[in-house]
């Protein structure tokens, strides 16, 4: 569970990286809109940015408090961690999938596949969750 939440955090830090050095989100907008004045370029690419953010540092609570849950042996800590993967997943998809406008992707490639990472983890926490017995009786990991 906790490389799932070092990959959130990850994933979260990585676009203001970007924007600190190599700007590629910049690239990413201004390839999908040339004619573009930089301040819409701008605009676009903060809200790339923030929408990144937010979701996954709402990723993080939510895997601190599944951690907190299965932690504490909650009964329902099953069910929370697979509302986590789904919500996870979602996201995942949203971030590979989701185009408009000029933009074959919305989010850049390398943001969607970074995003996709801790689904991963989380589909793995679920199936170790679901495969450890009740939750009540399950070994610590």
């Amino acid at each position: 569970m906790y490389a799932g939440l070092a990959l959130t955090v990850i994933a979260a830090v990585a676009p203001f990286i970007d924007v600190a050095t190599v700007d590629s989100i910049t690239g990413h907008v201004r390839g999908a809109y040339p004619d573009w004045p930089a301040d819409l370029v701008a605009g676009d690419r903060n809200a790339i940015i923030v929408y990144l953010s937010v979701v996954t540092l709402l990723g993080v609570v939510g895997w601190l408090w599944t951690i907190w849950a299965v932690a504490r042996r909650k009964r329902w800590s099953r069910v929370a961690a697979t509302v986590m993967f789904a919500l996870g997943a979602c996201h995942a998809m949203l971030c590979l999938g989701f185009s408009g406008g000029q933009y074959v992707n919305v989010v850049p490639y390398p943001y969607g596949a970074l995003a996709s990472l801790p689904a991963l983890a989380g589909l793995g926490v679920v199936i170790i969750l679901w495969l450890d017995g009740p939750a009540t009786g399950a070994t610590r990991r």
